[in-house]
């Protein structure tokens, strides 16, 4: 048995890739573009370990895909693949459709076609997992209840809408063709081997080298704050226990503001990392315009996912920050490599009070 891995080589599927080859013995075929913000470095620390069968390649790329489902007979397909991020969306939409709607489409393609070959129990057994957000709900008020399975889709951003019709094809597939699939809305994640254009990372790069640490308009948004590994676990938990054709939401219940997310980050670097000059990392944040339309509000309910499968969050917000705080600074050279002149060039265009 197998499985495969579309954007395993990305931040939460890289993650979820090095924790599953640590608990099981059952090889992972790890499908990924490599676009700029899929890193191979990520990875390095299951050198020539032949559980882990690395192919580059586009999950649109529907003769790539349907060779290795019939090469490798995984039992699973876990879809990581996408495009994530919403500053991105708003300054370049085209990719977040291509990738996000019209990859999954041609992989849900490739994928109905392998199942419906598969026979007796390999075709009970087989299970579509796709990944997908909280954004896809849309945007709270400060006192309304955390987004539940059953809230309606009102996306806001490219990126959130990109993921909605992506979520509503997997849908789809399973009412229209029977394909047993399972999907899974997850909040803000951080932890390890985070590409440094979210919030958590680039603020931990730009506090250590001296530069603002951007906050968006008041930075009063509040997010629900899931350490990675969490949700690598709580994936692997729907995929082996989740019914058929449902939903489940992961989330860490750290709702938190993002200014407050920066300042506890600066406090943790302030220990850890102390200044030259013994004043805080705080003195360094830089309010500047917020984004278009940006979301005010997410929150996950994951109370369906821990009363049916037992899953909880290990991590506290504090516990989970202070660890990716830790790595990130014991990681310096991943770090070095993964900022490139572009992704600099990207920054100074996009994040310039």
């Amino acid at each position: 048995m197998s499985l495969l891995v579309t954007g395993g080589a990305g931040f939460i599927g890289a993650n979820f890739v090095l924790d599953w080859l640590t608990r099981h013995d059952e090889p992972v075929v790890n499908l990924d573009k490599l676009t700029y913000a899929g890193n191979l470095e990520s990875l390095v620390s299951l050198g020539s370990d032949v559980r882990h069968i690395f192919v580059r390649g586009d999950i649109g790329d529907a003769g790539l895909v349907d060779k290795l489902l019939m090469e490798h007979r995984p039992r699973a397909v876990i879809n990581f693949a996408a495009e994530s991020h919403v500053d991105r969306s708003i300054h370049g939409p085209g990719e977040f459709i291509q990738t996000n709607i019209v990859g999954t489409f041609h992989l849900l393609e490739s994928v109905r076609a392998y199942w419906g070959a598969l026979e007796g129990e390999a075709k009970q057994r087989f299970r579509f997992l796709h990944v997908s957000t909280d954004e896809v709900y849309g945007s709270l008020t400060q006192d309304a209840p955390a987004f539940s399975e059953r809230n309606r889709y009102e996306p806001n951003s490219p990126y959130s809408a990109s993921k909605a019709a992506s979520d509503h094809l997997v849908r789809a597939y399973h009412h229209t063709y029977g394909l047993p699939v399972l999907t899974t809305n997850c909040s803000n994640n951080y932890g390890p081997y985070q590409f440094p254009e979210k919030l958590i990372p680039l603020c931990i790069l730009n506090a250590l080298a001296g530069k603002p640490l951007p906050i968006y308009g008041d930075g009063l948004q509040v997010r629900d704050w899931l350490y990675v590994n969490d949700h690598c676990r709580a994936i692997g938990l729907v995929l082996q226990s989740g019914l058929v054709g449902e939903t489940y939401n992961i989330g860490g219940r750290s709702e938190m503001a993002n200014l407050d997310v920066v300042q506890t980050l600066c406090a943790n670097l302030d220990e850890l990392r102390p200044r030259n000059d013994g004043r805080s990392y705080a003195s360094q944040i830089t309010f500047v315009k917020d984004r278009p339309g940006h979301d005010r509000r997410y929150a996950i309910d994951a109370t369906k996912l821990e009363r049916e499968l037992g899953w909880k969050p290990r991590e506290t917000f504090e516990t989970g920050l202070r660890k990716t705080v830790a790595w990130y600074l014991e990681n310096q050279s991943w770090v070095v490599n993964v900022t490139s002149g572009a992704y600099r060039h990207w920054l100074d265009e996009h994040y310039s009070p």
